[in-house]
This record gives C-alpha cells, sequence and structure tokens, in this order.
C-alpha cells in the first residue's frame, strides 16, 4: 500500500527520526516522537505502525553495532533473550491485529511513572552493578520476551524497559544495560517488522527515508552513552518518562 506525500513532510519526517533515533540510543522512546509526527502527516495509523517499525530497526542496528563494536555488549552472551524477545515481539504484532491493546493502554501511564520515579530517587542507578534480585536465566527466558510482547503489541519505551529492566532486576550497570538494551530492541523491531511486511503494512518510501535520518541519529546517540555514561542517561530517560505520561494522560 502506498500514498502520496510531498517531499517537504518526507524530509519533515526524516528529520523527526534523526532526531528520535539520538532519543532511542540513549534512554528509548523515539516512537513518541515519529509515530505523531506520521499520524499528523495523515498516514493510517496501521501504515503509521508498520513503518515506525522499518525506521526504528535501522536505529537500533547502527547502536547495536556501536556497542558491539565499543565491547559495550557481547551478543552471544544474551542470545537466548535475543530469540525471546524476537518470539515475544511477533505474538505481540500478531496480538496487537487481532484485538484492541485498551487494557494495556491504561495500564503504561502507571508503569511509566513508576520507572520515572525509580529513575530520579536512585542516584546512583546503575552506576556501579548490584546484587540480581532474579536469575540470569528468568531474565532471558522471561523478562525479554514479555518486553518483547509489549513492543510487538504497542512500542514506544522498549529500550527503556529493556535497559531499566536489566539494571533493576539484574543488577546491571547502566551502560552495560543500554548496550544489552539496544540489541534486544533490534531482535524485536525486526520480528515485528516481519508481519508488518507480510500483512503489506509498510509505506516504503517514508520509511527508508526516514530510516537514513534514524540512523544518523542512532550512530551519535550511541556514542554519547559510552561518552557520557550515567550522567547522561539518567536525565534522559526522566525527561522520556515525563513525555510519555504527558503523551498518555493529556494526549
Amino acid at each position: 500500500m502506498d500514498i502520496s506525500l510531498s517531499i517537504e513532510i518526507i524530509l519533515m519526517l526524516t528529520v523527526v527520526a534523526a532526531l528520535a533515533g539520538f532519543i532511542d540510543a540513549i534512554a528509548g522512546g523515539g516512537g513518541l516522537l515519529t509515530i505523531p509526527a506520521m499520524l499528523l502527516a495523515n498516514i493510517p495509523p496501521v501504515l503509521t505502525l508498520g513503518t515506525n517499525k522499518l525506521q526504528a530497526a535501522s536505529g537500533a542496528l547502527a547502536a547495536s553495532i556501536t556497542m558491539i563494536r565499543k565491547g559495550v555488549v557481547k551478543p552471544k552472551n544474551i542470545k537466548t533473550a535475543i530469540i525471546a524477545a524476537f518470539i515475544g515481539s511477533v505474538l505481540g504484532t500478531i496480538a496487537v491485529q487481532l484485538s484492541p491493546p485498551d487494557l494495556l493502554e491504561k495500564l503504561i501511564p502507571f508503569l511509566i511513572a513508576a520507572i520515572g520515579i525509580y529513575t530520579l530517587f536512585a542516584p546512583r542507578l546503575g552506576e556501579v552493578e548490584a546484587a540480581p534480585r532474579i536469575s540470569e536465566s528468568r531474565w532471558q527466558k522471561v523478562v525479554a520476551p514479555l518486553i518483547g510482547f509489549y513492543d510487538g503489541y504497542i512500542g514506544p519505551g522498549t529500550g527503556m524497559f529493556f535497559a531499566l529492566g536489566n539494571v533493576a532486576l539484574r543488577g546491571r550497570q547502566i551502560i552495560e544495560a543500554t548496550g544489552a538494551a539496544k540489541v534486544l530492541n533490534l531482535s524485536t523491531n525486526i520480528g515485528s517488522l516481519i508481519f508488518f511486511i507480510i500483512g503489506g503494512n509498510v509505506l516504503w518510501k517514508v520509511g527508508l527515508a526516514m530510516m537514513v535520518g534514524q540512523t544518523i541519529g542512532a550512530y551519535f546517540g550511541s556514542h554519547m552513552v559510552v561518552k557520557g555514561g550515567s550522567k547522561l542517561i539518567r536525565p534522559m530517560i526522566v525527561l522520556v518518562c515525563m513525555a510519555m505520561l504527558t503523551k498518555y494522560v493529556f494526549g
């Protein structure tokens, strides 16, 4: 399916995608920018979701490559989580096309508020490793696919949920957790994108243009993570949480 958009609109969406890629690489939540922007461009909701996955996957890939090259994350150590998150996102994408996501939409604001408050009032969050609250096996086999399901079902903030979940439940340092989050988010984006493509719900011209912006933004954002560490990530997560709450409460 395709719709007609002016070159000016496509360029505007590309710029928005670049900013979203930068934010996504640091804290997640870039979908808060790209999804409303596409809806304002009069792109139908289902096409917006599918096209958003296309451009988001490119940003996640750019961020993941940077994190892997910098030695922040080793995919082989989280291969079970990568597979589980992929399966979760596929199931979530199928589910969202079969039923309205009313229940999760009502729960999301409370979940986001809890994450924002936890991040704001934990001054040493992720600066040093802490004692894990659950086993690595349970994190990879249970928590990762649940977050993957959320990404396929609704999406915004998935990277943030992966990162903060790893810090809170596994006691990881926030830079390491953010690196792992990028790789897992890439897996969920690909899983979800495959089924949007099968359903014919991707605007390729728009998505490919936005991929350029998303990739550039993600490249610079991921380098900022490596350089800035928790001093940069923590305030960005709080800001993203506030933005998400504002959208869900007032938008």
